[in-house]
């Protein structure tokens, strides 16, 4: 029994530590939104890594769609995440996609190892942005996905000293022409290839890129989305690798505007020859999925993932969910699971991507606990 003393003590020191630690983050947060909750957490059993996944777009929904994606990552993969909102100052803990200059939480990068982004034209305060800053300095692993081509902004009149981000930049930094989206993750917002709300995207596996393991689980015609395919400059730059192309789709039914696919099915076998300017979207594919490595100037070197095929409606498709799975692995140098598991977790019901208006959000009072 005396021996087994010493080891019970430090079993109970070790679980006291952990619990200290779990309250000084609830702490943290009750102080920092002085009640209501700003961001969310969800912490894994299995798996020390920690995920920020950040939202913040008027379009796509990854006020939605991040959430479930954590879920998924903490539930089944044991990852620890941290999701974060947009939102109006003002008005702490109530979801404002519309709103470009806030995300509360963003120190959670200092602690992260892994950084998935879905925001769009964004132009973050300088405290805010350093946080970003910081990470992509360090060289840690980056997933951008969908807008994140085009994740900041920042207009003249704007006092930043990250305008550099900006995915209209031409100054005097060369290196960042383009923008985080260019520079990070290799390519920023260009044109839409495919016909919008039109054409859908169906994702072609790209043989070269199998022995990553991010193609695990996926074949030819898993990856869909309703969101049309992105316009890139080919070839991308750097060692850039496609991993899935995007066969542009045309929609077999009529448009539907109530429908969350507006009408387009991943059944739809027409494939589109050209798009509504009249043109040619059957050659050469589009990347809408791909891997590079990327270096800030005076930072360290660091890999990134990036894929355009996605919305929050584009999430209840199962490959389309495995592939960021994977990417997930991929990018933390973890070993990715050969059939990962992606099952929705909880209630999963969003919303068809659109733009809406400015007082559409404080007047549907989305609070981000009702994310949770």
């Amino acid at each position: 029994m005396k021996k087994l003393l010493p080891l019970f003590i430090c079993i109970l020191m070790f679980a006291c530590k952990e619990e200290k630690k779990e309250q000084a983050q609830v702490d943290e947060q009750e102080e920092v939104n002085d009640g209501p909750i700003q961001w969310l957490t969800f912490n894994g059993e299995t798996n020390g890594k920690n995920v920020v996944l950040i939202s913040g777009d008027e379009e796509y929904r990854s006020e939605e769609s991040m959430p479930q994606l954590a879920k998924i990552l903490a539930e089944h993969h044991g990852f620890n995440c941290t999701v974060l909102f947009a939102q109006d100052p003002e008005q702490p803990g109530l979801v404002n996609a519309n709103y470009v200059n806030h995300i509360p939480g963003l120190e959670a990068l200092d602690d992260a190892d892994l950084m998935i982004i879905s925001t769009r034209f964004r132009a973050l305060p300088d405290e805010q942005m350093k946080h970003i800053d910081n990470y992509l300095m360090a060289g840690k692993p980056v997933i951008g996905l969908r807008t994140a081509t085009h994740a900041f902004n920042f207009k003249e009149e704007d006092v930043s000293s990250y305008k550099h981000y900006g995915n209209y930049y031409e100054g005097e930094k060369t290196e960042w022409e383009g923008g985080f989206g260019r520079l990070v993750l290799g390519e920023n917002w260009r044109f839409h290839h495919g016909h919008h709300k039109h054409q859908s995207t169906l994702g072609v596996v790209v043989d070269e890129a199998k022995s990553t393991g991010l193609l695990n689980g996926i074949s030819d015609g898993d990856v869909w989305a309703s969101a049309d395919v992105y316009g890139v400059r080919l070839p991308l730059p750097g060692d850039s690798q496609p991993v899935v192309l995007g066969k542009v789709m045309d929609r077999k039914g009529e448009f539907d505007e109530n429908d969350m696919f507006f009408g387009m099915k991943p059944s739809d076998d027409e494939v589109a020859k050209t798009n509504n300017n009249g043109d040619d979207v059957s050659a050469p594919l589009m990347p809408v999925a791909w891997t590079k490595s990327y270096q800030l100037p005076g930072g360290k070197k660091g890999k990134s993932f990036t894929s355009t095929a996605f919305s929050a409606v584009d999430l209840t498709i199962e490959g389309t969910r495995r592939l960021v799975v994977n990417a997930a692995f991929w990018a933390l140098d973890l070993p990715v699971p050969n059939n990962a598991k992606v099952d929705i977790v909880g209630s999963y019901k969003p919303t068809q991507f659109e733009f809406r208006k400015d007082e559409y959000w404080p007047q549907t009072n989305l609070r981000v606990e009702d994310l949770k």
